[in-house]
Formats: C-alpha cells, structure tokens, sequence
C-alpha cells in the first residue's frame, strides 16, 4: 500500500502539511531551482535547504525532489470549482 500514498497525497494541497518555509523551498524547487539558487535566496546555508527538503519529502511521503514538486505543482494548478449542488 505504500505505493499508493503518493498517489493519494496527489489530491490534497501538500502546502497544509508544511511549514511556511518548506513550502518557500519547495515552491522553488518545483520552479527548477538548485540548492545553492534556493539557499541564496532564502539568505540560508545549502545544508539548511537539504534539511528542509529532507523533512519536506518526508511529510509528503515522497523520495525525491521531481515527486514533490509534482505533488505541488498539480496542487497548486487545481482551482477550486463551484460547489456540487446535485440535480435541480
């Protein structure tokens, strides 16, 4: 089943599960910017952004830095639609 958590995870805005930081770093990266980009940015060392992802790819139950950037960029394309009021 573990497996499927990724997928899951697909459907839910990751941006909830993560501090405001992580979601920074993460925002950055899914935009295709390097460790070293994202750390001058931020005005941190690489180490602290490695950490961050770390604990971002954990929280989202991924393994990679391509994986949660697809979880976020597929999160952050979803606009929410009207409610579904059912047949009139």
């Amino acid at each position: 089943m573990a497996l499927l958590e990724p997928l899951q995870a697909a459907y839910v805005d990751p941006r909830g599960r993560l501090s405001p930081r992580e979601v920074e770093v993460l925002e950055m990266a899914a935009l295709g910017l390097t460790n070293l980009q994202i750390a001058g940015r931020l005005h941190v060392t690489i180490h602290a952004v490695k950490f961050h992802l770390a604990a971002i790819y954990r929280k989202l139950g991924v393994t990679n830095r391509t994986e949660a950037a697809v979880l976020f960029l597929r999160a952050s394309s979803q606009e929410p639609g009207p409610p579904d009021v059912g047949p009139a």
